[in-house]
């Protein structure tokens, strides 16, 4: 910013300035003195004119924060500095050439009368805020509150090159975390991995969104006074602030990818069909791992979670009993944010808090929404681990212990629905430090929650969409410890893969520095490609296979070490997957 001109004093040279007679004849010239006043006045009028215009496009540039040159400066003088117009915010620098942006808020604090509310912008500041450590993530199930967990926790971080600026145009990849709904999992990944492998070439988002319970509590009082899904409504939030923010950190708008794992790729298939799949333009392709798709019920079915917690927290003598929740304390109602059993059944879910089948984000369950085609028809890239369901499954020691672990889970199943299970999932051969039903177990709560409901999208999508953009794969790159405790290859083994082993929360198993360390290239190098091209072909690693669509053959990219080949899906899981989505009112997914 040039410095102001310093002003000049009308006055001072008027000790100087000759007074003429007052007999002077009235035809003569207007004294200096005169002129240095007339002259002091323009200069002041000038000056204020400069000052006022100043102020405010200088204020203007602030509220807009968008393709100003100077900005553009600023960000490369000074560093990570966005200026986002509600607020500015100062980053990281890192060695590998990238900028970090810790705790960026991007919604008002949930809190109080907003809770069970959609998210709303953030309020205005004026100051420089720091973008440098994580913020708080968002309560979930059986969490402490402190320092690092807070009802206020709508934040969001983004990985980006050093040399992007506004113009700059680079693919997005918007990671929704893990956590089963119940907690944000993986609130502290991190995207400078990828942003590394793809050459500097790509930004990253990930953020926190609500769960549990003060994400997912369902009731008519909500639906009356409130908004159902507040989580979903968070996600839904933050990728129109990416649609309106993320320029200022180099990347594109129009070339937005959806990536998540477990309750992440969940979220990224609910939001494909969210409103019926309704295209609003906030995303351009989507990779999800690991679908994670628990029975979203109807609120009238869960009413009951409601009442729980207004009996649990006195406020069932209350005239207006949502306001009483809103009015109480975090950690009175974080007491309340726990496992329980779903009603009419003994088992504490572990995954008692979903989302709902609401009737306006999502008029039907979502697989009735995928059979009739009512999803964004956007480039897919979807998979699953060989074992999803071996960290999750009962140590069943009977054909009893199974089918009531079931129910526990999907409590609408009916009897007749429990006899076609025991059908299709006889007992299997035994595995190591298990009991003899568990392998059955986990195949079939791998199958109904996480497998087939992949699998049903990707037929909804080659029927319905252009099956030329679809991929599918299966990943069953082993790791000893694994195998040795009987688990195969269980839930989310390519996280470290994807983001490589020292960019998640927990650090991955020893084998991806060691023997498994080959992978990471192979996996990185197609998703790169996806989110570059729309295609994970075009990018791939060399002398890895050319990645076929998945079409009427149900074809899938099985990932091994060092043997990296396609397959079709057999005709046992084909069928079984048609069986579940025949039980979709009971599941209710």
């Amino acid at each position: 910013m040039m410095a102001a001109s310093k002003r000049q004093d009308p006055t001072s040279e008027e000790d100087s300035v000759h007074i003429p007679n007052e007999t002077t004849a009235p035809t003569r010239k207007p004294s200096r003195k005169k002129w240095f006043v007339i002259g002091g006045i323009v200069v002041l009028i000038v000056l204020v004119l400069s000052l006022t215009l100043g102020l405010y496009y200088g204020l203007n540039k602030k509220g807009k924060g968008k393709g100003d040159s100077s900005n553009e400066e600023t960000k490369k003088k000074d560093g990570p500095f966005v200026d986002l117009g509600y607020s500015q915010y100062e980053g990281n620098v890192l060695s590998s050439d990238i900028y970090e942006y810790l705790g960026i808020r991007y919604a008002k604090a949930p809190s109080d009368d907003m809770r069970w509310r959609a998210p709303v912008e953030p309020d205005s500041t004026t100051e420089v805020l720091k973008a440098q450590k994580y913020a708080p993530f968002c309560p979930g199930v059986n969490d402490r509150l402190g320092s690092t967990i807070d009802e206020d926790c709508l934040f969001v971080n983004v990985w980006a090159p050093s040399n992007a600026t506004s113009d700059s145009k680079l693919p997005v990849m918007v990671f929704f975390q893990s956590g089963g709904y119940i907690r944000n999992a993986s609130p502290y990944i991190n995207g400078t991995g990828l942003v590394t492998a793809s050459n500097n070439s790509i930004v990253y988002v990930n953020f926190n969104y609500r769960v549990g319970l003060f994400g997912f509590l369902a009731g008519k009082e909500i639906k009356e006074d409130g908004d159902l899904n507040a989580g979903l409504l968070d996600q839904r939030f933050l990728l129109e602030w990416v649609q309106e923010h993320i320029e200022e950190f180099g990347g594109d708008p129009e070339h937005v990818i959806l990536h998540g794992e477990s309750a992440g790729a969940g979220s990224v298939a609910l939001q494909l069909v969210a409103y019926g799949g309704k295209d609003e333009g906030l995303f351009a392709g989507a990779i999800a791992e690991s679908v994670f798709m628990p029975g979203l019920p109807k609120p009238d079915d869960i009413q009951y979670q409601f009442d729980r917690v207004v009996n649990a927290t006195n406020c069932s003598e209350e005239d207006d009993t949502l306001a009483c929740l809103r009015g109480i304390g975090s950690s009175d109602l974080q007491a309340q944010n726990i496992k329980a059993p779903f009603d009419g059944r003994d088992y504490r879910s572990y995954f008692y808090w979903a989302p709902t089948t609401d009737g306006d984000m999502f008029p039907d369950f979502p697989s009735e929404l995928y059979k009739k085609g009512d999803f964004a028809k956007v480039p897919l890239l979807t998979g699953s681990c060989t074992n999803e369901g071996s960290n999750y499954a009962v140590n069943a020691g009977s054909s009893a212990q199974f089918i009531r672990y079931m129910q526990n889970e999907y409590p609408y199943l009916t009897t007749e629905d429990t006899e076609t299970i025991l059908e299709l999932y006889p007992k299997e051969p035994a595995l190591p430090k298990h009991d003899i039903w568990f392998p059955s177990a986990s195949r079939a709560y791998a199958e109904v929650t996480f497998v087939c409901p992949t699998n049903n999208m990707l037929d909804a999508y080659a029927e319905h969409a252009d099956p030329k953009t679809l991929w599918s794969y299966r990943y069953n790159v082993q790791i000893t410890e694994f195998i040795e405790a009987g688990l195969g290859v269980p839930h989310v083994a390519n996280a470290p893969a994807v983001f490589g082993p020292d960019m998640t929360a927990a650090k991955a198993a020893p084998s991806y520095r060691t023997y498994n360390a080959p992978m990471i290239p192979v996996v990185q190098s197609y998703w790169i490609s996806f989110v570059r091209n729309l295609d994970p072909n075009k990018d791939r690693y060399q002398g890895t296979p050319q990645w076929e669509t998945w079409g009427d053959d149900q074809r899938r990219l099985v990932f091994e070490l060092n043997n990296n080949t396609m397959e079709s899906v057999d005709q046992g899981q084909k069928d079984r997957c048609q069986a579940w989505l025949s039980m979709s009112d009971s599941t209710k997914q």
